[in-house]
């Protein structure tokens, strides 16, 4: 088993903590590790480092080196540049492919999530990687909901079809894309929905035979760069390759196209850390609901806010449900429920030419 962290996106939605030299998955928005580290050591029993590629940018490489001095400088890929996560991923089934004689499972993770219980993590992909390895499926893990979320997409599982480490496996009926409030609350009611936790579970094999199926331009790039890995070229190579290809998720690429594809359900809590509001979420919290990074916190009458100001003293009165973010050159003020809005700013900022500070 190959395990795949996907650590090369932008985390727009966390400005202005989160930049481009120093995104999402890069921070220790939750401890002492950034979101990359804590990933890694969540993986790192399941094997050795030898089987751990981490896909990131350019610009990012060296910091992943820095972060994980464990891993082999060879397993940091280097992207060119974000073409979303179906590429990412024909790149990582590449590289193993041209490592490994045998049809090894590739196990594919956001390196930017929160997942609460380690252990129960771990046996569930050990789970799905036994049933990967025996069945031409093409598998993904779905959590189920808490609470009707409108910042998730969402699978329908179907009938359950086998059993795997004593956990049902399901075939998938439809996705969904990111509902409102309204689809949202009946996906939960309908009790068949899971959240799409955007983790993957297939052999290396299986995945390009489906991207020479489903994308057969991008299947020949992937070849392309089999043959490079490992050589002088491969870097020069993988430019070329991706300066042709087209920015599309796995999702929209593969898995909603694909045939055979399952799902197991995750008995895990998880979170994607999609904005600010679900950083509130896991918070640890005062009295008046109140989750505070600051020099000093004063707060009268004011509830359920989310501050990090880490040097300054501050003080909030009558106000509620906000998110007080302050960096040195930018300061962010939203409601907690429209923290999503936050990347339609860095949007804006980009529109404007304002690059230093996004």
């Amino acid at each position: 088993m190959y395990i795949v962290l996907m650590a090369g996106g932008v985390g727009s939605r966390f400005w202005p903590r989160s930049r481009k030299e120093l995104p999402k998955q890069m921070l220790n928005l939750l401890g002492e590790q950034s979101m990359l580290q804590m990933t890694y050591e969540r993986i790192k029993p399941l094997v050795e480092p030898e089987k751990i590629l981490v896909i990131t940018n350019s610009d990012l490489s060296a910091l992943a080196k820095e972060q994980l001095p464990e891993l082999p400088e060879e397993n940091i890929i280097s992207e060119p540049f974000g073409r979303n996560t179906a590429p990412c991923i024909g790149l990582a089934a590449a590289i193993i492919q041209s490592r490994t004689a045998r049809d090894e499972v590739m196990v594919t993770l956001p390196a930017d999530h929160l997942i609460a219980d380690d252990k129960k993590f771990r046996q569930t992909i050990r789970a799905a990687e036994e049933f990967a390895g025996n069945n031409q499926c093409l598998v993904t893990l779905g959590v189920k909901p808490g609470y009707p979320e409108t910042g998730y997409g969402y699978i329908q599982r179907g009938e359950e079809t086998a059993m795997t480490g004593g956990l049902p496996v399901y075939k998938v009926k439809t996705f969904a894309e990111k509902p409102n409030m309204d689809t949202a609350k009946r996906f939960i009611k309908s009790g068949d929905f899971l959240w799409n936790s955007g983790m993957f579970i297939w052999s290396v094999d299986l995945i390009l035979k489906e991207f020479n199926t489903h994308e057969p331009e991008m299947a020949e790039g992937f070849k392309v760069i089999r043959k490079a890995a490992g050589a002088d070229s491969m870097a020069d190579v993988i430019f070329d390759v991706y300066s042709k290809l087209r920015s599309i998720s796995i999702d929209y690429a593969i898995m909603e196209r694909a045939e055979n594809v399952c799902i197991i359900e995750a008995d895990f809590i998880w979170n994607d850390l999609g904005s600010w509001e679900a950083a509130y979420n896991i918070a640890e919290k005062d009295k008046q609901g109140n989750a505070v990074q600051a020099k000093f916190f004063q707060a009268l009458d004011s509830e359920n806010n989310y501050i990090f100001t880490p040097d300054k003293v501050v003080a909030m009165i009558g106000v509620e449900d906000l998110v007080v973010v302050e960096t040195k050159d930018a300061l962010l003020i939203c409601k907690k429920e429209q923290s999503q809005k936050v990347k339609e700013v860095v949007d804006a900022l980009r529109r404007k030419k304002m690059d230093h500070i996004i």
